[in-house]
């Protein structure tokens, strides 16, 4: 535990960092779904692939502009709810990423990004009371694999520095061996806000 806190205490330093030097915050929350490929239900004991598809699922999202129009973003997203796994154990998939990413701002009223980046998908499946030395006890196992995504987004400004950004991103999750594919798309909608930048 003591390693955990000392990596997270790393991690914000340096996010303190980057958001010090940048010319540009961004924080964004957002609601969407996830699309994938159906589920494999041809053989449910030994051949059974859940899909990753559908559900609400929630999203925080936040960048720094540090060259112009140009920086670093990070974001995780969850769905909302539990849903069952092979219809039996409960389960809840999670992503998270770092990108570069690209977001010039055109007008007092519109702007866009496009980013990418690295990450992981995280499969929680609640199977009851876990405990190890590292972790202490949680109610859930978890399963992760590597990925990569990539995305983008219209940002809208109604007035002010608010903006609405219809979005979607792509992930690719390498040995998805859990779900019917390695690719899901997620796409919805984020409220956010502007600190500094350009303004016209």
């Amino acid at each position: 535990m003591k390693t955990l806190k000392i990596a997270v205490g790393v991690f914000a330093f340096f996010l303190l960092t980057i958001f010090a030097q940048a010319q540009q915050v961004d924080a964004a929350i957002g609601l969407g779904t996830v699309s994938s490929a159906g589920s494999n239900f041809s053989d449910v004991f030994t051949n059974f692939k859940q899909s990753l598809r559908g559900g609400t699922f929630m999203s925080f999202s936040g960048d720094a502009l540090i060259k112009g129009n140009l920086g670093v973003e990070g974001e995780v997203a969850w769905r909302t709810s539990k849903t069952l796994y092979a219809g039996a154990l409960p389960y809840r998939p999670l992503f998270w990423d770092f990108n570069a990413i690209y977001a010039p701002r055109f007008s007092k009223f519109f702007g866009v990004e496009a980013l990418a980046g690295i990450g992981a998908e995280s499969a929680r499946f609640y199977t009851g009371i876990n405990c190890s030395g590292f972790t202490g006890c949680t109610n859930y196992t978890s399963r992760s694999h590597f990925m990569g995504d990539f995305g983008g987004g219209l940002r809208f400004y109604p007035f002010g520095n608010f903006f609405v950004r219809p979005e979607a991103r792509l992930y690719l999750i390498n040995n998805n061996a859990e779900f019917s594919s390695g690719r899901a798309v997620r796409y919805g909608i984020s409220l956010g806000y502007t600190f500094g930048g350009k303004y016209y």
